[in-house]
């Protein structure tokens, strides 16, 4: 039989075998390369192994280094509550939340009539004569001490915020004894004083207005007015020093801003613009422009912080909303009697800040009213026993584009044939026949107001309390309490077509709310 040394399909293992007897094996030589090139590879992957534990080890040293050197934002501790006495005081309808110090929180200015703030500090410390005035700041996460600058008797008026993108040093200005005084928020140093302007005595709101004088800072207005004359005075920003003062007939009027100017100085007017839209409407003798010319009495700007918003004007028996741009009447809403100052807020979501007000409609009676922003329409009502002591409404908005509500009063159906008992009372405008009352404060209340302590978030209000006629002494108390801890013990009480949620549902949507400064 004829043998063969070739594989053949049928036996796959005779190629290995027959070719180590055929002599296929590698020489010496290709072993000797195989063998270098193995090698080589091996060394090369214990180096890249080496690199990368090498990089990781140095990320990780860098990570752990820069969370030393720079490390992660604290949010300040804040107290849900806190309380401030101060026995043997007076107290004034003033407050005011600024940034007095770096914490990011919203602090506390207000003012008191005493002897003393601490032992420390004293009128007498000062110079002055006993009680006198301090204005002071607490610190809105504990509620201590951060400054006080006293001042001599008597209080009249202040104003803060008035600081923002106006190149001004200070950020509050009051109004004491015959002087004017202008405060840097964050030390309570003096930054300038000056006399009282002379003739009528001036009130808030101060209004800011661009730099006349020329020396790039923003300088302030003060208005004044009785029943027969308005009267206008123009401050420098820097110095306090008087700029311009103008006394016209009484009513609420425009003025071109550059005629004011040019009245004060020649050349002042000079790179202010002209509204053509004024220029039209203004008279032909002085360069008023007549926007209301009944006895106005509160004006109000829908937005604290533009100075070109919206204006709100109670007169009379109505209330009318102009425009802040052409001092055009937007709408007008008739009312019986308006008990306090109105306020604003969200209750719908077109996006434009509504009006609340209080009527008096008689028989101890007040009936709360939301009007629309846009048209003066009422979007909702309720009515409340007037319950004397009773602080004009606020609210705080929402990241949801709505605002909660607070306002204080008696619901009829609480009542125990008093009006002298008073609850507070929120309003959520998704539940808008559901009110959450409350009964956390029967002390007499001087001044009440509401705000967001950080951006965005810890909504809270402040209450000040002190003896029942403003001015008089007695234990002065400042409070702040975080809007959401009235939540848990409040009452649910329902009218109208009431919502089917149930209360626990109702206290749940205000404990889900997340607070915005928009």
């Amino acid at each position: 039989m004829e043998t063969t040394d070739q594989a053949t399909e049928g036996d796959p293992l005779k190629t290995g075998e027959d070719g180590a007897e055929a002599g296929t094996v590698p020489s010496a030589t290709e072993l000797k390369k195989k063998s270098c090139k193995e090698l080589g590879f091996s060394k090369l992957s214990h180096w890249r192994t080496a690199v990368f534990f090498l990089s990781l080890f140095l990320c990780l040293t860098i990570v752990f280094a820069f969370s030393f050197i720079i490390p992660c934002p604290v949010r300040p501790q804040y107290l849900v509550t806190w309380n401030s006495s101060f026995p043997g005081a007076a107290t004034y309808n003033f407050l005011a939340f600024e940034h007095a110090n770096e914490d990011k929180v919203m602090d506390v200015l207000f003012v008191l009539k005493t002897t003393e703030v601490t032992q420390n500090r004293s009128c007498a410390d000062e110079g002055l004569s006993s009680p006198c005035v301090f204005l002071l700041a607490l610190d809105g996460t504990h509620g201590e001490n951060l400054w006080d600058c006293p001042l001599e008797p008597d209080f009249h008026w202040a104003q803060c915020g008035l600081e923002r993108e106006t190149g001004r040093t200070w950020d509050c200005l009051l109004s004491h004894s015959d002087k004017l005084i202008a405060i840097d928020k964050r030390t309570g140093t003096k930054i300038w004083q000056q006399s009282q302007p002379t003739g009528l005595r001036s009130s808030a709101p101060v209004l800011s207005v661009p730099d006349l004088d020329g020396d790039k800072v923003g300088d302030v207005a003060l208005v004044a007015s009785d029943n027969t004359q308005t009267q206008l005075v123009l401050l420098s920003g820097k110095t306090g020093d008087q700029i311009v003062y103008l006394l016209v007939d009484t009513g609420l009027y425009g003025w071109a801003l550059w005629k004011i100017a040019a009245k004060a100085k020649a050349g002042m007017d000079m790179g202010l613009k002209k509204d053509q839209h004024l220029e039209r409407n203004a008279s032909g003798t002085d360069g008023l422009v007549p926007i209301y010319e009944s006895a106005v009495s509160r004006m109000l700007k829908t937005d604290e912080t533009d100075d070109s918003s919206n204006l709100l004007v109670v007169a009379g028996k109505e209330v009318a909303l102009l425009d802040g741009k052409h001092l055009e009447l937007l709408w007008r809403f008739n009312t019986s009697s308006v008990l306090s100052e109105p306020s604003f807020g969200h209750f719908n979501k077109d996006g434009l800040i509504d009006v609340v007000i209080e009527e008096d409609i008689g028989n101890n009676t007040k009936r709360i009213i939301i009007l629309d922003g846009k048209t003066g329409g009422v979007l909702w009502e309720v009515q409340l026993l007037a319950s004397p002591n009773s602080p004009r409404p606020v609210s705080i908005d929402t990241t949801n584009y709505f605002s909660v509500f607070m306002f204080w009063g008696l619901m009829p159906s609480e009542s125990n044939s008093s009006v002298s008992e008073r609850r507070s009372y929120m309003l959520h405008p998704l539940y808008s026949n559901v009110l959450l009352e409350s009964t956390n404060v029967l002390d007499h209340i001087i001044a009440f107001k509401a705000t967001l302590m950080e951006r965005g978030r810890h909504a809270a209000y402040i209450l000040l309390i002190g003896p029942k006629e403003e001015g008089a002494e007695g234990t002065v108390v400042l409070s702040k309490r975080k809007l959401k801890e009235d939540v848990p013990d409040s009452k649910v009480l329902r009218f109208g077509d009431g919502t089917t949620k149930s209360n626990e549902d109702i206290k749940e949507a205000f404990n889900r709310l997340r607070f915005s400064d928009w």
